[in-house]
């Protein structure tokens, strides 16, 4: 299958596509924290944000496979994820962890994938896998994480792994719009809950040129970092004057 990149001309460096997906985020979590879910535009809103995470999980992946440190890109992922913690519960008023500690979840998952073999492995990557129920993304991040892992640079493969991710999402959306929705309109809901992880596979496998940043343009590695805590701040903050 060959994708239309030449529509964007060079395609799209991993700097833009993560700026995306902050703004989806920041979408998603405003519409969750200051909309009333009845709201027309609250599960449009919603749905669009899904856009992040396994978009944050892909380039997790591929961070974890080029990087200089392993220790420094965990620990920074450690270290973020508590430093948000206040600003994710200001925002979200959820009695869980942030997406941060179940990236860095994911990150050792990866690193018990590479280091440690055998039962212990097996042992130490199901332990990482249940930390994330204490978490946003919960499951989700880490079979996300895993199956990118496993389809490394393979384009077809990576395609492969958002199909799966979207059809996983679409059934368990599914299955919780059931609870309180006729069977054929949940079943509408939970297949349009996809969207930002469909649109997240049509970035990230058609457009995205494997390059850090434009040429001539430098990466900024701590603008996520900053970005989210500061959005959950502020979303935080407006919940308290709304």
């Amino acid at each position: 299958m060959t994708c239309p990149r030449r529509l964007l001309g060079s395609g799209l460096d991993r700097t833009r596509i993560k700026w995306l997906a902050m703004v989806t985020m920041a979408l998603n979590h405003a519409a969750a924290g200051l909309m009333d879910p009845s709201d027309p535009f609250y599960e449009a809103a919603v749905d669009i944000g899904y856009f992040t995470a396994i978009t944050m999980c892909f380039f997790l992946v591929e961070g974890y496979r080029y990087t200089r440190s392993k220790k420094r890109y965990g620990m920074r992922l450690l270290v973020w994820a508590v430093l948000s913690q206040i600003p994710f519960y200001m925002a979200t008023g959820l009695n869980s962890l942030n997406m941060l500690f179940t990236l860095f979840c994911c990150f050792m998952i990866l690193y018990v994938k590479e280091y440690v073999e055998g039962p212990k492995g097996e042992g130490l990557i199901l332990l990482f896998f249940s930390l994330t129920l204490l978490s946003d993304w919960a499951l989700f991040a880490p079979a996300f994480t895993w199956m990118f892992s496993i389809a490394g640079t393979d384009r077809e493969k990576q395609r492969k792994a958002y199909g799966a991710s979207a059809a996983a999402f679409a059934l368990v959306s599914t299955l919780a719009y059931a609870e309180t929705l006729p069977w054929p309109e949940a079943l509408i809901h939970g297949v349009c809950s996809t969207f930002g992880i469909v649109m997240s596979g049509v970035v990230v496998t058609c457009f995205y040129n494997g390059e850090k940043a434009r040429p001539g343009k430098k990466e900024n590695k701590w603008a996520f970092y900053l970005f989210y805590p500061a959005h959950l701040l502020v979303i935080g903050c407006l919940k308290l004057i709304v």
